[in-house]
């Protein structure tokens, strides 16, 4: 099968390599001797992968590997059309999944959209509720809103009751961003005081980090919260704890990957709330740029650039 392989850490430019490899066996490395094989049409493209390919990711498998968290395809034993989460091997014609982590799509979604379904809209939803304890009628703040973990916790929110304000960078990613469904969206420079304008926020969804990590704190309301989802914007920031104290404010960790895989059961939970907000039609996946299978480097460079909207997807097949 042809793949993609991460050969060595000096980033997207140099580390892939396309590769012709054996198929993998029906076995995953947190499920030994069961997993499911998905022919793979479409493999999802996400910011672990740019930090794989520099080793800066908190996983660090030994080299050379085949990147890619999550796939849509068909089921070889099946033949139905699911989404999968993989955690590596997506970057294939061939990948293996734990079976918890597969889940059908709809007739009417592409491959695409598949693709973009499990690694961002599970965070999305661990991360607002499970972690967040997001309520109806709440107001939530959108970090990163036009890209993939941001459309994708602009609809959850949307489906789970709550008004969302997005953040953006410019007119393009604003668009995405509506088009998600964001009831507002604001910029990215000066966002505080937009929000604090509009009402300010009860919860801020913050997969970007960086030096507007203060102003989220003060862009909330009484007892709001701060979800922490990720450090897309390069820098982990500090925060001066007494800054909760002032109007009785959290900061909380949602490290989804981590907390699910040894426990399934949470997984499959998240799915059937997904699966009703799917239903309903709250969720459906906004596909941004789609590369071939070997311009995986340049889906890589896109991200980590910061240019892209939407999900990037490689289109395998």
């Amino acid at each position: 099968m042809r793949a993609i392989q991460i050969t060595n850490l000096n980033g997207p430019d140099e580390a892939l390599e396309l590769a012709d490899l054996p198929e993998p066996e029906p076995s995953h490395m947190f499920t030994p001797g069961s997993g499911v094989l998905v022919d793979v049409h479409a493999a999802g493209v996400a910011f672990p992968e740019v930090l794989q390919s520099r080793g800066e990711y908190q996983f660090k498998p030994d080299l050379p590997f085949v990147p890619g968290a999550e796939v849509g395809g068909v089921a070889r034993e099946s033949g139905q059309r699911v989404a999968a989460c993989c955690y590596l091997g997506g970057f294939a014609e061939v990948a293996v999944a734990p079976e918890y982590m597969v889940f059908p799509i709809p007739d009417d979604w592409s491959y695409d959209e598949g693709a973009a379904l499990v690694f961002n809209y599970h965070t999305a939803y661990f991360s607002l509720k499970l972690r967040g304890r997001l309520s109806e009628g709440e107001t939530v703040l959108v970090h990163g809103a036009a890209g993939g973990v941001g459309t994708a916790s602009i609809q959850i929110a949307k489906g789970l009751g709550a008004r969302v304000i997005g953040v953006v960078s410019n007119d393009e990613k604003e668009q995405v961003a509506r088009a998600a469904g964001a009831d507002e969206v604001v910029r990215a420079d000066g966002f505080k005081d937009a929000v604090k304008e509009l009402g300010g926020a009860d919860l801020v969804l913050d997969p970007v980090g960086g030096d507007r990590f203060t102003d989220s704190l003060r862009s909330l309301r009484e007892e709001g919260r701060v979800v922490v989802v990720g450090f897309t914007g390069g820098s982990i920031p500090e925060v001066r704890v007494n800054r909760l104290l002032l109007s009785n404010i959290e900061v909380i960790g949602a490290g989804w990957g981590a907390y699910v895989m040894p426990k399934p059961e949470v997984t499959l939970q998240i799915g059937n709330e997904i699966e009703k907000l799917i239903q309903s039609g709250y969720v459906k996946p906004i596909v941004g740029a789609t590369f071939p299978l070997d311009r995986a480097a340049e889906a890589l460079k896109l991200i980590d650039g910061r240019g892209a909207t939407g999900k990037v997807v490689l289109s395998v097949r």
